[in-house]
């Protein structure tokens, strides 16, 4: 199963994302912060890690950064409610997806396919 690792300081946001994801058949372990985040991604495996990039503590940036020192095998998926923070996470992790709020479930859901499905044809080859 497809592990998440999704980090968002907003509750409602969080919950509800988590919930979307699960019932697509994802395993989604959901924190509040970055600072939570990142002993996980040393500690535990994730396929993904999908994170809002405005938080307290370690913003998005910072832990796609740790996550790359760390865990260069997971993928990582900013999702944002700031199109300038958009494009700064876009120059500093080009190979990352960014999603600007709002968004559709449907549409994070589809990203995330596409994201795996991409992985898997490469196995293919």
């Amino acid at each position: 199963m497809t592990r998440i690792l999704l980090a968002e300081d907003e509750q409602a946001m969080r919950e509800y994302l988590a919930r979307a994801l699960e019932r697509s058949g994802y395993e989604v372990v959901a924190v509040d912060r970055g600072t939570e985040a990142a002993p996980l991604l040393e500690q535990e495996h994730f396929d993904l890690l999908l994170t809002d990039i405005v938080m307290p503590e370690m913003d998005g940036i910072e832990l796609a950064r740790h996550c790359n020192r760390v865990s260069p095998a997971t993928e990582v998926m900013f999702i944002t409610g700031f199109s300038g923070v958009a494009l700064r996470a876009g120059e500093s992790m080009p190979s990352a997806k960014v999603l600007s709020k709002p968004f559709h479930l449907k549409d994070l859901v589809l990203e995330v396919e596409r994201l795996f499905a991409k992985e898997s044809f490469g196995e293919l080859k």
